[in-house]
C-alpha cells in the first residue's frame, strides 16, 4: 500500500487523527483480526456456543495442544481472532476481573460488565503514545441473571451484543450463512451443528474433529464446558 509523505506521518502516529478522521494503527489492528482463524458465537435459549477453527500451519504441529476457546469463570467462555499473544493477555485480564468481582460481591460477574471492563482496556490502548492497539477481537459468551449473553469486542474498544456472529478469515461468508440459517428458537444442539457447519464450509482445508475447539455454556446449569473430540466427531457426522 502506497502512502504520500503526509499520510505516512499519520500512519506512524497512534494518537494523531488523519485529516479524514482515521487512526491508521487501529485500522491495522482490525486487519490483524481478519487474518485470524475463523471463530463463531451463537446464542440460543439453551445456552451459548463458542467455536473456533484450528488450522494446521506446520506438518509437525500438535493441533490438539492449541486452545482457541477458554473459560473465564464457571459461567463464562471466550474465544478470539487475531494475535494469539494479545488474546492470551486479555483472557488473563478478564479472569482477574471475574475473580475480583466474585471475591468483592460474592456473586458471579455479569457478562456485559466483564465485556465492558475488557473493552475499556482495549480502548485505552488506542489513545496513548508508546503502546499499540490490541490486534485481537474477543467473543465473550455466558449465562447471568439476564439469561444467555453473547458479546463481541473489537480492537477499537467497542462492544455489541449478538444472537450469532463470527470473526477472522471468511467472516463475511460465515455471517451470510448465519443470517440465512440462524433462528432465535433453535436448540443448543442445533447451535453447535450450525457453528461447526459454517466453519467447515468456509474453510479451504478438510477440517476434522481435532481442527475444532468448541465450548458451550449451559443455560440451565450456568456452566461452561469444552466438548471432547469424540463429541465433536459425533456432531460432524450429523452435518
Amino acid at each position: 500500500m502506497a502512502f504520500s509523505p503526509a499520510m505516512m506521518g499519520y500512519d506512524r502516529a497512534l494518537t494523531v487523527f488523519s485529516p479524514d478522521g482515521r487512526l491508521y494503527q487501529v485500522q491495522y489492528a482490525f486487519e490483524a483480526v481478519k487474518q485470524g482463524w475463523s471463530t463463531v458465537g451463537i446464542k440460543t435459549p439453551g445456552g451459548v456456543v463458542l467455536a473456533a477453527e484450528k488450522a494446521v500451519t506446520k506438518s509437525l504441529m500438535d493441533v490438539v495442544s492449541i486452545e482457541k476457546v477458554s473459560m473465564i469463570d464457571t459461567h463464562i467462555g471466550v474465544t478470539f481472532a487475531g494475535f494469539g499473544g494479545d488474546g492470551r493477555v486479555l483472557i488473563e485480564y478478564a479472569r482477574q476481573i471475574a475473580v475480583s468481582h466474585r471475591l468483592t460481591y460474592g456473586e458471579p460477574i455479569p457478562i456485559e460488565y466483564l465485556t465492558k471492563q475488557v473493552s475499556d482496556l482495549k480502548q485505552a490502548y488506542t489513545q496513548h503514545g508508546g503502546v499499540r492497539p490490541f490486534g485481537v477481537s474477543l467473543l465473550i459468551g455466558g449465562i447471568d441473571s439476564s439469561g444467555p449473553q453473547l458479546f463481541k469486542t473489537d480492537p477499537a474498544g467497542q462492544y455489541f451484543g449478538y444472537f450469532a456472529t463470527s470473526m477472522g478469515r471468511g467472516e463475511a461468508q460465515i455471517e451470510e450463512k448465519l443470517e440465512k440459517n440462524y433462528r432465535k428458537d433453535m436448540s443448543l444442539e442445533e447451535g453447535i451443528l450450525l457453528a461447526l457447519k459454517v466453519l467447515k464450509e468456509s474453510s479451504d482445508q478438510d477440517l476434522k474433529a481435532q481442527n475444532f475447539d468448541v465450548g458451550i455454556i449451559l443455560a440451565e446449569k450456568k456452566e461452561f464446558r469444552k466438548l471432547t473430540l469424540p463429541e465433536i466427531e459425533d456432531y460432524i457426522k450429523k452435518i
